[in-house]
């Protein structure tokens, strides 16, 4: 419903009715022909024919004077409409954001459903009030009640291009969850018809970061979202962009194995052997967390098997320290050193026997690793199991 709409609902006042001055008095925002027709003792709740009465009509045309003093003196503020709109739906049409606050302040219902299923949030949704929203939602509104055609506030907001209100919406919708930016969030939902509406302000930059400096692709990449991050890359995001202490979403889709997104990425000449800050590539964050499909797609993709952590750890260290056998496994297939060693002097076998992990330690064993070979402290694996 539009604001045009709701004002060919409100016909003119019935000249022929005994009320007709009073709901005139009230729709022109004449405050003492008001208070002298409620003085007189006429019904505060009158209404002509469409159900509007008096509160309706001076909070459509935005008279607060009128509406304060009507709810004073005890108007009904749930009082609706032949069409089931209250004063709140009225108002929140319209943008009336001060006598939104009187309404609720009075006791209005946030999420009461008008014909059609509209709310007052679905109403101020569809007309871009990005403040009266904002209010609304944070006084209880229900974002997630939907028409009787399905649409919910966001849907509509989307359909009008209304960009601030979207923003407003997908950043409260995430409110005690995660802190992000509206396009982050979008991303995180992958929400595509929101992240391309966004896009259309350049406010909304691809590059925008949150305080750790993750971009959307980062956000992407770790729900796997390709849909958004498909959108993202036309839009020319950065796919090597480095976040804090260096991330790129390439080692963020590695780390949460998302292989859909690790191969989107790769196709979109991602950096394979990009190093963190502490010298972590893809590789690494795959093989640490186990990911073998992510480990195979990175190796066949030509991921150095033999890249260095600063503390010198391989990949096939990683995939010790994890037991992920399988990892390891496919890192010996591709030639990694069974041997090599950290600046401490740690062989993969080192750190399996630190770990505990004995499926990885056979593995290495099986395949003729070094199993005398002394740490920078002397130690071999086996005093390291020991401890």
């Amino acid at each position: 419903m539009s604001t045009a709409r709701l004002a060919r609902s409100t016909t003119d006042v019935d000249e022929s009715d005994g009320n007709a001055g009073f709901l005139r008095a009230a729709r022109d925002g004449n405050l003492e022909d008001v208070v002298q027709f409620l003085r007189g003792g006429i019904d505060i709740n009158t209404s002509n024919p469409n159900g509007l009465n008096a509160l309706h009509l001076a909070t459509k045309e935005g008279h607060i004077k009128v509406v304060t003093e009507l709810l004073r003196r005890g108007a009904n503020v749930e009082a609706a409409t032949k069409k089931g709109n209250t004063s709140l739906h009225i108002a929140s049409l319209a943008g009336h954001e001060e006598i939104v606050k009187k309404l609720v302040d009075s006791g209005a219902q946030v999420n009461l459903q008008a014909q059609a299923g509209f709310t007052p949030l679905y109403m101020a949704s569809q007309e871009g009030h990005a403040d009266v929203v904002k209010y609304l939602l944070a006084n209880g509104s229900n974002q997630g009640l939907s028409t009787e055609d399905g649409f919910t506030p966001l849907a509509v907001a989307l359909q009008q291009c209304h960009d601030k209100v979207v923003t407003v919406l997908l950043e409260h919708d995430a409110k005690g969850k995660l802190k992000l930016p509206a396009l982050h969030i979008a991303a995180k939902k992958d929400d595509v018809k929101s992240a391309a509406l966004l896009l259309q302000n350049e406010q909304n930059s691809v590059e925008l970061q949150t305080k750790s400096g993750f971009t959307p692709l980062h956000i992407a990449s770790h729900y796997g979202n390709i849909n958004v991050a498909n959108l993202l890359i036309q839009r020319s995001a950065d796919v090597n962009f480095r976040a804090k202490n260096n991330i790129t979403p390439l080692h963020v889709g590695s780390r949460w194995g998302k292989l859909n997104m690790v191969k989107l990425l790769i196709d979109s000449n991602a950096n394979i052997d990009e190093k963190t800050r502490d010298g972590l590539t893809p590789l690494h964050c795959a093989a640490r967390s186990g990911h073998e499909t992510i480990v195979d797609t990175l190796l066949e993709r030509g991921a150095s098997h033999s890249a260095k952590t600063k503390n010198g750890l391989t990949p096939l260290h990683m995939a010790a320290q994890g037991d992920h056998e399988d990892c390891a496994r496919l890192l010996l297939y591709h030639k990694a050193s069974l041997n090599e060693v950290t600046v401490d002097y740690l062989t993969p076998l080192h750190v399996a026997a630190h770990c505990g992990n004995v499926k990885t330690a056979k593995l290495l064993l099986d395949r003729k690793c070094e199993p005398n070979a002394r740490a920078l402290n002397g130690f071999t694996p086996l005093h390291i199991a020991c401890k």
